[in-house]
């Protein structure tokens, strides 16, 4: 018979002047000094502080989690709560990046020939989500399309339960992990919106003045982005979609810069800049890979620039992808519609 390994369980978040305290107890076998860390809702919930403590677990990845995982699957999509809408009003602003010999934030930035040359757009009006679409929506949506939850992310939230003790209420509040371009853009067409364009989510990031980040000029720090993070058993260190108020965007979007980066509709066309047209343009017309653009919790800081680009094939499941959905407004006048709204057949029950 086989011997069972010993499961070393973390103890449960705790509830402490209106913190949770996740407390890591000293190990005989290690030098890990025993400490309490404070992870405040809507904060990034610092897994790494197990990641040296003897006997931690590992993301197991081998055979399917346990039944027990299904009433939390359910309990997070139960927990679902839409974004609302902000309207981003038609007119020009500045998309790409001017090159520049010097280093002004001190970033040893890296621009990339892909941003070149810095052009005057014009977009129509519309409307993006404020905050990134959240884990609890995107359970609900592959349990009421009868999608299959992937495999990665059911590992995932179970090890998140079992080892992590993590409620579903905060689970509910991450940002979709895990998810395809072709999920990301069933998901928003199911809800009478779409992706926004690659032009679209630069306008939302960085409003009309050229901004580097979507604060404003000055580098990224932990009170405004999650970025720069990094777990021995790659376990995303993520924060809830509607926190971080200090680093929204011009337009007050969240997490334009770090947590997870986004898809978006287009094509990454590696030269289409200098080509594509001044007024709603739409990306290469076919390619391999789809636009990933915002930086994420393992970013450095300078890939949460707003004109940054990346692009990731449209298979591709990441712990750090994510997104968000726009709609076309037929008059710059239209008002936005609530998410919450009964005719949404996706909307939160």
């Amino acid at each position: 018979m086989k011997a069972r390994s010993r499961r070393h369980k973390m103890p449960p978040l705790q509830m402490q002047k209106g913190r949770f305290v996740f407390v890591a107890a000293r190990s005989a076998s290690s030098r890990n000094v025993s400490r309490s860390l404070g992870v405040v809702i809507g904060t990034v919930f610092l897994l790494s502080c197990v990641a040296g403590l003897a006997g931690a677990a590992r993301l197991n990845t081998s055979p399917a989690p346990p039944p027990e995982l299904e009433p939390h699957l359910a309990a997070i999509a139960g927990l679902a709560q839409p974004s609302p809408m902000v309207k981003i009003p038609e007119g020009w602003f500045l998309m790409g990046t001017v090159r520049k010999d010097d280093d002004p934030f001190g970033l040893e930035t890296q621009y990339d020939d892909t941003e070149f040359p810095q052009r005057r757009i014009w977009l129509d009006a519309f409307s993006v989500d404020r905050d990134e679409v959240s884990m609890g929506e995107y359970l609900a949506f592959l349990h009421r399309h009868e999608l299959p939850i992937p495999l990665k992310l059911r590992h995932l939230i179970w090890h998140l339960i079992d080892v992590h003790v993590l409620p579903d209420y905060v689970m509910a509040r991450w940002p979709a992990l895990y998810v395809s371009w072709d999920e990301a853009d069933q998901f928003c067409r199911a809800r009478g919106k779409r992706l926004p364009t690659e032009a679209e989510w630069e306008k939302a990031a960085r409003g009309t003045d050229g901004r580097v980040f979507p604060w404003g000029a000055d580098p990224p720090t932990a009170d405004v982005a999650v970025f720069g993070l990094y777990h021995v058993h790659q376990i995303p260190l993520v924060a809830a979609v509607d926190s971080f108020d200090e680093g929204q965007s011009p337009y007050g979007l969240r997490h334009m810069a770090g947590n997870v980066r986004e898809w978006v509709h287009d094509w990454f066309g590696p030269d289409s800049y200098p080509l594509m047209p001044e007024r709603n343009p739409q990306g290469a017309e076919a390619g391999r890979y789809k636009s990933v653009r915002g930086g994420s919790w393992r970013s450095r800081p300078q890939l949460l620039r707003t004109a940054t680009r990346n692009g990731a094939t449209p298979a591709t499941r990441s712990p750090n992808i994510g997104f968000r959905c726009a709609r076309t407004l037929s008059y710059p006048d239209d008002e936005v519609i609530d998410e919450a709204h009964p005719s949404d057949p996706d909307r939160a029950e």
